[in-house]
């Protein structure tokens, strides 16, 4: 639950397309700039500090298991300092920032035990000072943090579905559109960036490969497809399963690419995931725990979250939804080993989260590490997306093929 929050100012821009969080070199950002940042204090008190080009309003509020701050502002431009957020003093152990929804911004702050927020507020520019966001930090102790929860009902800002290459979904023309829709989910994005390593980041990685399978799938004309995000914007875990399951899809596909933490040897090549209760081994366990906490970095307030929706279901959609996601994830594998190098072990499966919905067909793909330099190599190149998003789509059509004659009745002699 969401420590009550702090509101200063009101005024938030109308929600629209997400733009960059950063200008172009030599352009004037559409958005207000942020270009400095500072930290003072100690473990008993805290101040933030974010210096900007033209004052804005902000909400503050904080979150527990783990202790975070998270502020919401309107769309910003971050120019700060690289490695900035890593910097820890007293109550902040780290910071980031990002665009979480088309117009909104938002900071989360890790911090190092309960604290609460004793002021947070912005300044316009004054005596030679730029305007400043100002947040106030004071240690509490559990019990007294306990006491001063309180429901946040709105503390997420929720991004709007975008539904591409048809009319979007509850429209008199999607209802009569007798195509099947899949469901494209690009992890990450916004707030969260996913794994880093020579200077990429995973959620840019995965948006180009998802975009490029988007536009290859609409070509053909086969299927309503909707991308969960179609640019630079964080979504909940649990937003891109109701997505799917509101849209009624008949297959989601999830795209990532992993990183192996340092010190912990080598991988490479591309994986297929499924949904399993067990992981089948320690590397999916620690994949899946890894994805499972991208909520938590974009400041989402985990205690609302169902963990479960096994007690919904009725047991044989379950089993047969899984059935399907396994045959989809054995038909990408087969494909994108002839474009594409595979891990040594290429399907696998774990508890990932956004994988759970009961009543649609899931995987997630991992398209290589980042972390290997080959891998790396690979997942720039446009020539190697253009061919592992043929091989994604020949999987799609595959899929839907055997899946439309597994459901035609057989003909019985004397019919």
């Amino acid at each position: 639950m969401a420590l009550s929050g702090v509101v200063i100012g009101c005024g938030w821009p109308a929600p629209g397309r997400a733009q960059a969080e950063s200008a172009p070199a030599g352009n004037v950002s559409p958005f207000p700039v942020a270009s400095d940042v500072r930290i003072a204090g100690d473990d008993k008190q805290t101040r933030f500090i974010l210096d900007l080009d033209k004052k804005i309003p902000l909400r503050a509020f904080a979150l527990a298991d783990p202790y975070r701050v998270v502020v919401d502002i309107p769309q910003v431009s971050f120019q700060l300092e690289a490695g900035g957020g890593t910097v820890a003093r007293g109550l902040i152990k780290a910071f980031r920032y990002g665009l979480v929804m088309p117009g909104g911004s938002r900071i989360v702050f890790d911090l190092s035990g309960p604290a609460k927020i004793k002021s947070a507020y912005a300044l316009d520019p004054a005596n030679g000072q730029p305007a400043r966001l100002v947040i106030d930090l004071e240690a509490v102790d559990r019990a007294a943090f306990s006491q001063a929860l309180a429901v946040e009902s709105n503390a997420e800002l929720r991004p709007a579905i975008e539904v591409t290459g048809s009319a979007p979904a509850g429209t008199a023309a999607s209802a009569n559109d007798p195509r099947p829709v899949v469901v494209l989910d690009p992890g990450h994005g916004g707030i969260d960036n996913g794994t880093q390593s020579g200077g990429e980041s995973e959620k840019g990685l995965v948006l180009s490969f998802g975009l490029a399978l988007r536009d290859r799938l609409e070509k053909a004309g086969k299927y309503r497809v909707v991308m969960t995000r179609s640019d630079d914007t964080f979504i909940a875990l649990n937003d891109r399963v109701k997505m799917a399951r509101g849209l009624s899809a008949a297959l989601f596909v999830s795209i990532h690419a992993d990183a192996l933490p340092r010190g912990e040897g080598e991988a490479h090549g591309a994986t297929v995931y499924t949904l399993s209760d067990k992981a089948s081994d320690a590397e999916a366990q620690r994949l899946a725990d890894s994805e499972n906490k991208a909520d938590a970095i974009g400041g989402v307030n985990l205690t609302e979250e169902p963990t479960d929706v096994a007690d919904i279901l009725i047991e044989l959609t379950q089993r047969e939804t899984r059935t399907f996601s396994n045959r989809f994830a054995r038909l990408v594998a087969a494909e994108m080993k002839t474009t594409a190098r595979m891990h040594k072990h290429p399907l696998k499966s774990a508890g990932f989260r956004v994988l759970k919905a009961p009543d649609v067909p899931s995987v997630l793909i991992e398209l290589g590490y980042v972390s290997n330099k080959d891998d790396l190599q690979q997942l720039l190149s446009e020539n190697w997306r253009s061919r592992t998003v043929g091989a994604v789509a020949q999987a799609i059509d595959g899929f839907f093929t055997k899946k439309l004659v597994s459901a035609v009745p057989e003909t019985r002699p004397g019919n």
